[in-house]
């Protein structure tokens, strides 16, 4: 019997994982200790007053896929830009940090985790959009995630 994965608990991987690469885009810090940073239950400053944010642990976070998704974004993001780029209404130098750390985890879950729906991908990087974006973010990411898809998604 497969695995049985629990949306929720994807979700909160998702949403540590941005946060990550959003981190890793601003540092280029050590990607082990980054990890670490977040792995260890360690707060950022403006973090310290939201005790409803989800915890990065089991069972309330799938830990394996926040592994997956940052140091996979991380290993291949250059390969990743260049996927996004026809699809981008801007050069991505102009990008906002958060708006290509969002694209970025799409474009891996796209491109690399063909065992989720494309429409999971462009709904849960809209959610992740509208947490962490700029005003509007969710609508460019929606944008580009959806002209993306019919190529990148072809045989789906």
């Amino acid at each position: 019997m497969g695995v049985t994965v629990k949306p929720a608990a994807r979700r909160n991987a998702r949403q540590f994982a941005v946060q990550a690469i959003y981190s890793w885009q601003l540092t280029k810090g050590n990607v082990a200790d980054i990890e670490q940073h977040f792995l260890s239950g360690d707060k950022f400053e403006e973090e310290e007053h939201q005790a409803d944010a989800p915890v990065l642990a089991a069972p309330h976070t799938d830990v394996s896929y926040f592994r997956d998704l940052f140091t996979g974004v991380v290993l291949s993001h250059q390969e990743l830009d260049s996927k996004m780029r026809p699809y981008l209404s801007r050069p991505l130098q102009d990008l906002d940090q958060m708006e290509l750390a969002l694209l970025r985890l799409a474009m891996y879950e796209m491109v690399k985790r063909e065992d989720v729906p494309f429409k999971v991908v462009i709904n849960e990087a809209i959610e992740l959009a509208k947490l962490f974006g700029a005003e509007d973010s969710h609508k460019f990411v929606n944008g580009v995630l959806d002209k993306a898809a019919p190529t990148l998604r072809k045989e789906k």
